[in-house]
């Protein structure tokens, strides 16, 4: 995928003293965030959702029309099981101006739908799953690669039936980039993210072929101009399609700069490590009971996170509970720095907040080894998480509420009414919240 030639090799500051610095503790920016979110919900529903809704129905047309059976159940069943994470990554596009909206909610959903087709493809068994992975992934670079001259390359066909839909979902990505202003400004970093973001979801899908030794030494390699370890980079590279859709929202505001570019990268793939960290965290009783049928723990780790690589998880990288949770406290408390000090602080703020509160409110998240870590972590982001923990408590309850109204026709009604909560949920072997 040639990400040695797309990596930027800046040296990033440390932590230091901000460690000391309370995260969340100015009240400013805590009234701030809470009209951000507000702010960010009136657009969703009056600008954003039928966008989406219509871009789903299209894509959902479009996936039945693939000529291979398979790839057809598959395309389906990512749109059927996981179309809610257009949904919610369009939470992103608030940001946009109002005349660049549509263009950004374009880019985002087929950008979305894109790589979770990609993620399951790579799943699959090949005989060079690296090789096969990068052929596929190409088409996640191309889709945000816009030259100067307005210009477009698309992928060469190396993959039999799937080719036409991905090119598809490239170029109606690449097509909505051209058309915002600040298209320009985030080409260089938008290639790097994405080229990263496929070989950290295509290596940990090929562990169970290779080994993870791959996986160890490409992200160390990545994590050298980072302030991140190894094992952070790769957890954040590999739910970075949500670092390109906040570059994306920022190319619709002509102001942007390449500067701010790259710090909105920096920033989400920090998100993107609690992101996937915390995905695994919640979902670790379940993924340990189904790996005991399945293949061994990793050893020295935490156990069996599956994310389809063969039962080796994100987690499983670390050796035990009390590195995972500093490790997981750090990432929080770097995310939330850097989220805050960018333009528009409070709603990239909030959307940290969100990926937490999400699944910190999970089932899983009162489990033996995630309780102490959760606990930790919503401290950490205090006063904003309280109400957010709220609203996602509420929402989960009215989605059991809901799947036992579909079981009963005479409820409907309610189960209609509740629909609207659905672009919460963002749930991924690799992603979350977004």
């Amino acid at each position: 995928m040639g990400s040695s030639t797309l990596r930027d090799r800046r040296p990033q500051a440390t932590l230091g003293d901000r460690r000391r610095v309370p995260a969340f503790g100015d009240r400013r920016l805590v009234a701030r965030a809470g009209l951000a979110l507000v702010l960010a919900h009136v657009r969703y529903w009056t600008s954003v959702a039928p966008v989406v809704r219509g871009e789903l129905r299209r894509w959902e047309q479009r996936a039945g029309e693939i000529d291979d059976s398979e790839l057809r159940a598959l395309a389906q069943d990512k749109l059927h099981g996981e179309g809610f994470h257009a949904e919610a990554a369009a939470m992103l596009a608030t940001l946009a101006p109002r005349a660049h909206r549509r263009d950004v909610v374009v880019a985002i959903v087929a950008l979305e739908l894109l790589y979770d087709y990609l993620d399951g493809l790579t799943e699959r068994p090949s005989a060079d799953p690296l090789a096969r992975g990068e052929r596929l992934f190409a088409t996640f670079v191309d889709a945000v690669t816009v030259r100067d001259d307005g210009s477009r390359k698309f992928f060469e066909k190396s993959d039999g039936a799937c080719g036409d839909y991905l090119e598809e979902l490239s170029r109606s990505v690449g097509s909505a980039i051209a058309r915002l202003p600040a298209a320009s400004a985030i080409t260089e970093v938008s290639q790097r993210t994405a080229a990263r973001s496929g070989q950290a979801q295509t290596r940990m899908h090929a562990a169970s072929q290779l080994g993870t030794a791959q996986v160890e030494a490409w992200a160390r390699d990545e994590a050298d101009w980072t302030e991140l370890g190894w094992r952070e980079l790769l957890a954040g590279a590999a739910s970075s399609v949500l670092a390109v859709h906040a570059l994306i929202a920022a190319a619709a505001d002509p102001s942007t700069t390449r500067e701010e570019a790259e710090e909105i990268a920096s920033a989400y793939l920090s998100t993107c490590t609690v992101l996937t960290l915390l995905d695994g965290l919640v979902d670790h009783e379940e993924d340990t009971q189904a790996g005991d049928d399945e293949s061994p723990p990793t050893p020295g780790g935490l156990g069996s996170a599956s994310r389809g690589s063969g039962g080796i998880g994100y987690i499983d990288l670390y050796p035990d509970r009390d590195e995972l949770s500093q490790v997981l406290t750090e990432a929080t408390r770097r995310a939330a720095l850097q989220a805050r000090a960018l333009t528009d602080g409070p709603h990239h703020a909030m959307m940290l907040i969100g990926v937490v509160a999400y699944y910190t409110s999970a089932p899983g998240a009162r489990g033996e080894l995630a309780a102490p870590i959760v606990k930790r972590l919503q401290a950490e982001l205090q006063p904003l998480v309280s109400p957010t923990l709220a609203l996602m408590r509420a929402w989960r309850l009215a989605k059991r509420m809901r799947a036992g109204n579909r079981r009963a026709p005479s409820s409907r009604g309610l189960a209609s009414s509740l629909d609207k909560s659905r672009f919460l949920d963002r749930s991924r072997g690799s992603g979350g919240v977004q």
